[in-house]
């Protein structure tokens, strides 16, 4: 079978020649030593890295861009996956001054508006905020404000092919007919924010959070439209909303908020031919009824089995695809002999209640050993 072929059976709990995998996102450490050469790929480091091209001008932005698409497309390749990434976290935003090597603000504070910095940690790759200009809390009209304005743009909102990157284009170029391509068009993304004042929201002011949710309702489909036009079947959506002890907020609220909108986003892809995914980290056995059987989303993606055991999962949702299933954390600080058996046991789980596709059930973060990923790899290559 080819590789596309093979993700898409999984997706329709068909037999495949081989289990399908995929890695979601693998650190720029861990790239370079598979392509042997500083890899272009990743999260926070490529944000870092566009900061760094735009502050130089000229072509450098250009040529990040370029590099970054070569890299993720070769070690797609390299790998040999059924389903590739072929665009990572970009950050476009020009900063307005460089504090130090690792270290830009952007926004000018001489100038009495908004600004940030960033800052970026080379040995775990991230790049985040670490100062901003200190805002009030919004009230309560601000957040029906921006809940309406977020609605309305939804409304206004008309994707086109037009609207895309080039790599967008690019990317089913090179893959369409090869391989499944993971998160490349079609966000159905949907989430509360997960600062206080939206917590808080969501007991004292519900209806304005419910305003906010119906801008990814409303966009969701549309993006599962042009999805479906553009013949990329798989819409990568949800967002975190829990931890190692469940939601953030309470199964209530999940109910009355978030269901009924992924209900919407599932019915709109299920009209244009596509399959909603939902991923979030942590613990989501407490919403798990709304979540995966009542909200009609198609597959989980991510998944990681401290929290969500695959065969568990199976038993009780078995429409839904599983992607995922090999833990992070366990390539990152286990024994190569960890690695074999957690490889082995989310293989051996995919082998007996197909529909899945395995990978990494995050991202294959910086300082990961080399000698675990390749044992993943080969574990995975030998008894797919």
């Amino acid at each position: 079978m080819l590789p596309k072929e093979r993700v898409a059976a999984a997706f329709e709990h068909q037999p495949t020649d081989r289990i399908p995998i995929y890695h979601a996102s693998l650190s720029s450490d861990v790239a370079s030593y598979v392509l042997r050469r500083e890899a272009y790929v990743g999260g926070g480091i490529q944000q870092y890295r566009e900061a760094v091209a735009l502050w130089k001008d000229g072509d450098a932005q250009a040529e990040f861009v370029e590099r970054s698409f070569t890299d993720a497309c070769e070690l797609g390749e390299k790998l040999d996956l059924d389903m590739v990434r072929t665009i990572h976290w970009r950050k476009p935003q020009k900063p307005t001054r460089r504090i130090d090597r690792n270290t830009f603000m952007y926004g000018d504070p001489d100038k009495e508006e908004h600004w940030e910095v960033w800052h970026f940690d080379p040995p775990t790759e991230t790049y985040g905020k670490v100062d901003a200009k200190p805002e009030p809390e919004p009230t309560p009209g601000q957040l029906a404000e921006q809940a309406e304005g977020a609605a309305q743009a939804a409304e206004e909102y008309e994707p086109t092919p037009d609207d895309l990157s080039p790599d967008v284009h690019r990317s089913i170029a090179r893959f369409g007919d090869t391989r499944a391509m993971y998160a490349l068009v079609g966000s159905v993304g949907i989430c509360i924010p997960r600062e206080r004042v939206w917590l808080e929201a969501t007991v004292l002011y519900p209806d304005i959070v419910g305003r906010y949710l119906d801008a990814a309702a409303i966009r969701g489909p549309k993006n599962a439209k042009l999805a479906a036009q553009l013949g990329i079947p798989y819409c990568f959506g949800g967002g975190d909303f829990a931890g190692t002890g469940g939601p953030f907020y309470s199964p209530k609220v999940f109910h009355e908020l978030m269901l009924p909108r992924l209900q919407i986003i599932s019915r709109g892809c299920e009209e244009a031919g596509t399959y909603h995914l939902f991923a979030s980290d942590g613990d989501l056995w407490p919403v798990a009824e709304d979540l995966f059987g009542a909200s009609g989303v198609h597959g989980f993606y991510e998944v990681d089995r401290m929290f969500m055991d695959m065969r568990e999962l199976r038993d009780r949702f078995p429409h839904l695809t599983f992607l995922g299933g090999i833990r992070s954390e366990v390539l990152h600080i286990g024994s190569v002999e960890d690695v074999v058996e957690e490889t082995r046991t989310a293989l051996e789980a995919a082998h007996e209640i197909g529909g899945c596709i395995i990978g990494c059930s995050n991202q294959i973060v910086a300082g990961t050993p080399q000698e675990n990923f390749w044992a993943m790899m080969d574990t995975l290559e030998d008894y797919r």
